[in-house]
């Protein structure tokens, strides 16, 4: 009787998994081929590979097991980045379009002069650096790693981008290119956060998170009002001008409020990674750094900690005392101290003395 070739198959299947269970017609066992012992050696490598490795550990396997769910964000983020700037824009817009219509006519009638006065300048203050960081933060490159030959040092090479990697250098699967001082992929600004474009995305934070406490405080007994007006619809209807008014100030205070817990939070963690020195990145590798060195009984320092001070001076890029109004205060373009390649600086051991 002439076998099917599914049977072989199956039976094929079963000796490469069972070899022991291959056994002779007179009871003894036969010597496998040998292209049999080398697919059964080779099934038996593959196997073992994926739980024994001396560099396994909880983090590889969670890394392994979430790829696929990373990958999808990845994608996502890469196809939606100009939806989520273009969202930006929109609420922002919207924003200021209750203030200037709703709430400004209200300052005049309310506040005295000098109150008015002190509300314009403020607020257009921070209308103009938002409007600037963020512009700055988009379209400002974060920097990127030479892939021509050079003399520059590097500690690793890039595994997808097959280039040397800096200090401080990280790869980004959505850009697809190895990024200076990565801190993360902004997908708010449709762009990666690096050595170049950093001082603008925090500014960009802090203003924005001012910008909204100050709409939600100013605007909270507004608030109060608009809300009592619209629980009151029933009982004394309103024109279709009163409820929109009402309706307005309820979206301004509800949308600045989430706004400034939501990234008020976000900035108060990179305040502390930029006085300690890190990244977002390096602050989980030093961690991790830090525990291995710990069972050896040593103690891990980051060369990159120049002290809370200093680490805000290389930041923002102030080399003089006038620079905390030209460079902080105010919307400046200046580029960050250093090339993003190399981090030993001429001041490293006496930081400027301001």
């Amino acid at each position: 009787m002439r076998l099917c070739p599914p049977f072989l198959l199956l039976r094929w299947l079963w000796l490469c998994v069972c070899p022991r269970q291959w056994h002779c017609s007179n009871g003894n066992n036969c010597r496998l081929p040998l292209c049999v012992k080398q697919i059964w050696a080779y099934l038996r490598l593959m196997v073992d590979s994926l739980y024994y490795n001396t560099l396994t550990n909880s983090d590889v396997v969670m890394d392994s097991l979430m790829e696929p769910i990373f990958w999808m964000v990845d994608l996502l983020t890469r196809r939606f980045g100009a939806v989520f700037v273009c969202l930006v824009v929109i609420l922002t817009s919207s924003i200021l379009l209750v203030v200037y219509v709703v709430m400004l006519p209200l300052t005049f009638d309310t506040y005295s002069p000098a109150w008015i006065a002190c509300h314009i300048i403020y607020g257009h203050w921070m209308i103009i650096m938002i409007i600037f960081h963020y512009y700055k933060a988009t379209i400002t490159t974060p920097g990127y790693p030479p892939t021509m030959k050079n003399d520059i040092p590097f500690v690793s090479v890039c595994k997808k981008c097959i280039i040397p990697k800096p200090a401080r250098t990280h790869h980004c699967a959505i850009c697809n290119t190895c990024i200076l001082k990565m801190d993360h992929h902004c997908p708010w600004l449709n762009n990666c956060v690096g050595h170049f474009n950093q001082r603008y995305f925090f500014s960009f934070c802090v203003s924005m998170t001012l910008g909204c406490v100050y709409c939600s405080i100013s605007g909270r007994n507004l608030y109060l009002d608009a809300y009592s007006a619209i629980e009151r619809t029933n009982q004394t209807p309103l024109t279709f001008r009163d409820e929109l008014f009402h309706k307005s100030i309820i979206y301004m205070w509800v949308l600045t409020s989430m706004v400034a817990v939501a990234l008020g939070g976000l900035t108060i963690w990179h305040a502390v990674l930029i006085s300690r020195g890190e990244t977002s990145i390096e602050r989980h590798l030093n961690q991790k750094e830090t525990k291995r060195m710990r069972k050896s009984g040593k103690v891990y320092k980051n060369f990159f900690n120049y002290g809370r001070l200093n680490n805000w001076k290389v930041f923002l890029g102030v080399e003089k005392k006038s620079h905390w109004l030209t460079r902080v205060l105010l919307p400046s373009g200046h580029v960050p101290i250093g090339n993003g390649l190399t981090w030993d600086y001429p001041f490293r051991k006496d930081m400027m003395p301001i």
